[in-house]
């Protein structure tokens, strides 16, 4: 296993729940790497519960794509590969632009405030190589976007969609160079946000996905190309 696993135990939940749960959370924060195989005795041991939940829940995440089944390995972490990337951003990228034209109508001035202050804890953080920090500071900025459409149903999509994406956009925060290109991208989409210039938001959001989708595609491209050789 590439780091320690720890379980979160929620006594309103089924151990099955909770087993599945962090499993789940530690293969899209890239706890569990891609072509990592998920040995049942080793992660009861390493949860402290037997290999029942443990069993059910790699079938779970099999039904997710997270898991595949390989003859003679087992069950391996799947790859993250270009077509579930591109399936993933072609939904993200429609939503986040609707959410983003809601929210220049919708934000209120203590979620304008709340999206300035995430802006700058991203820009503080832009140098760092802290990719789990950096990733939480993106993932806030753009949940307060979420946050002021004032749309349950549109920020319960998004966020799952956010969850499917974690593991691409920790690819992508290992590049240093996508820093300072998406610090420069969070400020012009807050500026818009603040000026109400709805087209220019869609515009620039569109063209935030669009900059992550290519450095992603590049980074697995690059792996493949490694892995070939």
């Amino acid at each position: 296993m590439s780091q320690e696993i720890n379980a979160t135990m929620n006594e309103y939940l089924p151990l099955r729940d909770v087993v599945f749960q962090t499993l789940r959370q530690a293969i899209l924060r890239g706890e569990l790497e891609p072509g990592e195989r998920l040995m049942e005795i080793h992660l009861a041991d390493r949860l402290g519960v037997s290999r029942t939940p443990i069993r059910e829940a790699i079938r779970k995440l099999e039904l997710e794509g997270l898991v595949v089944m390989i003859p003679r390995r087992g069950a391996i972490v799947a790859s993250i590969t270009e077509k579930d990337l591109k399936d993933v951003l072609e939904v993200r990228r429609t939503l986040e632009m609707m959410a983003a034209e809601i929210a220049c109508q919708r934000i209120t001035p203590e979620l304008l405030q709340e999206l300035s202050d995430a802006g700058e804890e991203f820009q503080k953080l832009q140098n760092s190589d802290d990719y789990t920090s950096l990733a939480a500071a993106d993932v806030k900025f753009h949940d307060i976007i979420y946050a002021a459409t004032d749309n349950q149903r549109l920020i319960s999509i998004l966020n799952n969609l956010r969850e499917q994406m974690y593991r691409y956009r920790l690819e992508y925060l290992k590049d240093a160079d996508s820093h300072e290109k998406l610090n420069t991208e969070h400020k012009a989409i807050y500026e818009g946000i603040q000026n109400g210039e709805q087209e220019f938001v869609r515009t620039m959001v569109g063209q935030h996905i669009d900059n992550q989708r290519d450095a992603i595609l590049a980074a697995i491209r690059e792996n493949e190309k490694k892995k070939a050789e």
